[in-house]
């Protein structure tokens, strides 16, 4: 395979600057996030994972792309990481900071070569990456809608869900496969050729679909907004001579008794008496983490009236910062009042 020219030497040169950087740039995001595999990935998925982010990313594929640039650079980064046992280990049990000081022990950055790491699989050169990638087939992909409560979505949590797919397993026979078309050349008179083309392919032994089901731990993290997935890698539709199609859950926040969600804030609506909206009362509600939030006052408080409570909304994605809660209060005006009451309220508020 072809060395890489000059362009893609500085290009390589760009993204390795970047990866040296990457610690802060990336300081929280989960190396397994980055490479769209679970937690548990073996290395073969994750292999597979890195091949098709590499290819996608690359900066031969990507010419002053800088956001690309940084992508790759952390997807090597990644992977460089997972794919060492020992790092791997250190990773999973102290994080980030701790892989750091385990590094940092040995005298630098343990060997990390985003060429050589891509070289792996590549060749080195680059060349020949939209070959690799058509040589990639997959399985569809499944989208399964996850309805998850506002209390998950507000302090994390998990769901077990049933998932039924094809399982590949062997069948009697053979079956043909890794089919492809050869050409060759017949003559069909003197001095005349003509090109021919014949399907040929190999003799495989022969599978059939399974239709098995397993519990899957689906974990919801704080936050997590309408649309957003969760991917469970390799675990979509199979497809034989090919690799499995990834299954996603797309969060859908489910009905709530109390709250009401948008966007990052939360809405309730709480009913009070007339004597309540004229003079002030105390009251409390109850927090989806079971925490009191004060929402009385000494005021005067008008029907359908909305106050905010400043924090007291939904967690955003990934931070420290919170939403809004707006509560709007219903008024319960009596349903008949005596002579004596009607005159006792005149000669109050006229």
């Amino acid at each position: 395979m072809a060395a890489p020219g000059k362009g893609g030497a500085a290009r390589f040169a760009a993204v390795f600057f970047v990866l040296l950087n990457l610690a802060v740039a990336i300081a929280g995001k989960s190396y397994y996030d980055v490479l769209q595999v679970p937690k548990g990935a073996s290395e073969d998925q994750i292999k597979r994972s890195y091949r098709k982010l590499a290819l996608k990313y690359h900066p031969d594929k990507n010419p002053d792309n800088e956001e690309a640039n940084k992508r790759f650079a952390e997807i090597n980064n990644a992977y460089e990481v997972l794919t060492d046992q020992e790092k791997r280990k250190i990773y999973d049990r102290y994080g980030e900071e701790g892989l750091k000081q385990f590094q940092g022990g040995r005298g630098g950055g343990g060997g990390m070569n985003i060429q050589d790491i891509f070289s792996s699989f590549f060749g080195g050169g680059g060349g020949g990456m939209e070959e690799e990638e058509e040589q990639i087939v997959k399985g569809d992909e499944v989208i399964v809608e996850l309805d998850a409560s506002l209390e998950d979505l507000y302090m994390g949590g998990s769901l077990k869900v049933w998932r039924e797919k094809n399982v590949i397993k062997p069948a009697p026979g053979k079956r043909r496969c890794n089919c492809r078309n050869e050409v060759y050349h017949r003559q069909i008179g003197p001095g005349m050729y003509q090109q021919m083309t014949e399907q040929v392919c190999d003799q495989c032994p022969n599978v059939k679909f399974v239709r098995e089901g397993e519990f899957l731990t689906v974990d919801i993290e704080k936050g997590m907004k309408d649309g957003q997935e969760v991917l469970f890698f390799e675990e979509g539709e199979p497809k034989i001579d090919g690799e499995p199609g990834d299954l996603k859950f797309r969060i859908r926040t489910a009905p709530h008794s109390r709250f009401r969600r948008e966007g990052n804030d939360l809405h309730a609506t709480v009913t009070i008496s007339l004597v309540q909206a004229l003079v002030g009362f105390e009251k409390t509600i109850k927090h989806l983490d079971n925490h009191l939030v004060e929402i009385g006052t000494k005021g005067i408080t008008k029907p359908k009236e909305i106050r905010k409570f400043k924090g007291e909304g939904m967690p955003l994605y990934q931070s420290n910062k919170k939403g809004d809660l707006y509560v709007t209060f219903e008024v319960l005006f009596p349903k008949t009042l005596t002579d004596d009451q009607k005159a006792k309220l005149k000669d109050v508020l006229v």
